[in-house]
């Protein structure tokens, strides 16, 4: 991209993401935050994985931002007996009595994996395969991903049994982490008058997916000062143990930090948080917008910490 189109698209994406925020809205009762943490994981070419309770909206969420995005869009429902063609594809004989590759749900824009801790490892190592490399092996080819590919992930934090939880180097694959939170008052009554009549609305597209590989481009331009880069070392640092900076409460309650990936995910989470709020320098107050998102499934309590009810949310509080 050249300098004047970098610039034309720093200038006009915010104004774009404020304009496809009120059309979601026109669906999506509150959830600010989460809205946030979706566009934002999009845009700096991240996954997000949303932890919340059945019945808070995520499918809808994930869905009418496909719309409003232009995108294809698959869901696949996570179970135990899921197996890794069934996300992926697999071979059959045609006709001709040659073998034709049927692609898998996987070959979408945005992807929604409901429930990914339901199924078995090996399942769940074909979609974090890809997610890293967008491709897929299959009968022996790679094959490449659609561009933009997003994966969103959800899991349910109250039924547990039959899960298969994701460990810590897989939950290290998606960039985000966010909590879908109950809807307040307000809003829960809002809900209900929206969705209780005969009419029903449907977004509009306000973006494009080669709008989204455009501004993915802008937010990687966006400039960051050493002292901002020295502020997300610094705070990945002070999540370890083990290291000078970390604190008291760090060694007492943390079993193992965040990992370089954070460093890298904070950094490009800041960025296009600067751009969304119509600013083209990231500043500290950026990165700690997105810190709770980034660093909470990559810091790891202790026995200690969760007999005494320390939360990663405290944690991470207290290191910025």
């Amino acid at each position: 991209m050249t300098d004047q189109e970098i610039l034309k698209g720093a200038e006009e994406f915010s104004g774009r993401i404020q304009a496809l925020k009120q059309e979601l809205s026109k669906v999506i009762i509150g959830q600010e935050v989460v809205v946030d943490a979706l566009i934002n994981g999009l845009f700096s070419h991240g996954h997000v994985l949303m932890i919340g309770v059945p019945g808070l909206a995520k499918t809808l969420l994930v869905k009418s931002l496909a719309q409003c995005l232009d995108l294809d869009f698959n869901r696949v429902q996570f179970t135990p007996d899921l197996m890794p063609s069934d996300i992926i594809g697999s071979e059959i004989i045609d006709e001709n009595r040659q073998f034709k590759f049927i692609p898998g749900p996987v070959f979408t824009n945005l992807l929604l994996a409901d429930e990914i801790n339901r199924t078995p490892p090996k399942t769940q190592s074909a979609l974090l395969e890809a997610m890293q490399e967008k491709q897929v092996t299959a009968a022996g080819q790679n094959r490449p991903l659609a561009d933009p590919f997003f994966v969103l992930a959800t899991q349910n934090p109250i039924e547990q049994e039959g899960t298969y939880p994701l460990p810590e180097a897989q939950l290290d694959r998606f960039m985000y982490q966010v909590w879908v939170d109950y809807p307040s008052f307000d809003q829960e009554l809002e809900v209900l008058k929206q969705t209780t009549g005969s009419s029903a609305y449907t977004p509009k597209a306000v973006l494009t997916a080669s709008d989204i590989r455009m501004y993915q481009k802008v937010v990687r331009e966006v400039p960051v000062t050493d002292a901002v880069y020295q502020y997300v070392v610094s705070l990945v640092h002070k999540t370890r143990p083990d290291s000078d900076l970390a604190d008291a409460e760090t060694k007492k309650y943390v079993a193992y930090g965040a990992g370089p990936r954070a460093g890298q995910n904070l950094i490009l989470g800041a960025k296009c948080h600067a751009l969304m709020n119509g600013k083209f320098s990231v500043d500290i107050e950026d990165v700690r917008a997105v810190a709770q998102w980034v660093l909470g499934h990559r810091v790891v309590r202790n026995f200690k910490a969760e007999a005494e009810g320390k939360s990663v949310k405290e944690l991470i509080a207290n290191w910025y």
